[in-house]
């Protein structure tokens, strides 16, 4: 009996001593794998028009002489999902920079006969020439008449994130809907009948401004690695084969 024993003793301790040998590996290799995916970017390098971008950077515009020549080094897909698409997916409101915020800056920037608050970049009256319609508007700070003048996405910012804006970095998501480029102080009404519309579902009824709208359009695609959809393009190459030196604005 003592010698089955010590003879089954003798036999499993390689076992045993695999069975740890095996045990420690697993835990070194967790510890790796866990170490590894730690320390990988949450945005990884994607493909735009077949070349790898850096999602967490703007790109370079300022190598195309137009927005024709632009409109060429745009990718051309079909729309990705609308799924998890939420105004916050681009920042809580506007952004401040130190006590202004995004919309007083660029009311400032786009109406005339400013004034403003006292002590304050907030802009309590001016005068727009929307580009939108064409019309001279009036603009009143108040609770009934702020909303007459909006601030615009040009790229409305559901047909970015469609169109590229889910693999940016959340900070570049934040820079791009609080970038001049992309923002234009225009009349109320207009901006809710564009909706998200892109250049193949809504252009503005001011058609002298159509080729500065669709460059400034490819220009914020082009800093943001978006891509248009067929449809889109062929409505941007329509319009600006009108004006085909219409510079990209930057």
């Amino acid at each position: 009996m003592d010698e089955d024993i010590s003879a089954y003793r003798r036999s499993t301790k390689p076992r045993r001593f695999l069975s740890v040998l095996v045990l420690a590996l697993a835990v070194i290799a967790g510890i790796y794998i866990g170490d590894i995916q730690q320390n990988t970017p949450p945005e990884a390098p994607a493909l735009v028009g077949g070349t790898k971008v850096d999602m967490t950077k703007e790109a370079s515009i300022g190598t195309y002489s137009s927005a024709l020549a632009g409109l060429s080094g745009l990718a051309v897909k079909g729309r990705a999902p609308k799924t998890n698409y939420a105004r916050t997916q681009f920042g809580n409101g506007w952004a401040k920079s130190g006590t202004c915020d995004t919309r007083n800056r660029i009311l400032a920037r786009d109406l005339t006969a400013v004034t403003f608050e006292v002590n304050s970049c907030i802009v309590l009256t001016g005068s727009l020439q929307d580009p939108y319609t064409g019309k001279l508007l009036p603009f009143a700070r108040g609770q009934d008449t702020s909303s007459d003048i909006q601030i615009d996405h040009v790229v409305a910012l559901s047909d970015a994130w469609q169109k590229g804006a889910q693999l940016l970095s959340p900070a570049l998501r934040v820079k791009l809907a609080n970038d001049g480029l992309e923002l234009l102080a225009v009349d109320g009404p207009a901006n809710q009948q564009k909706g998200d519309g892109d250049a193949a579902t809504w252009l503005p009824s001011n058609k002298p401004f159509r080729c500065a709208y669709i460059a400034r359009q490819v220009s914020v695609k082009l800093k943001y690695s978006l891509w248009v959809t067929a449809a889109e393009k062929n409505a941007i190459e329509k319009i600006l084969k009108n004006c085909p030196n219409e510079p990209l604005p930057k």
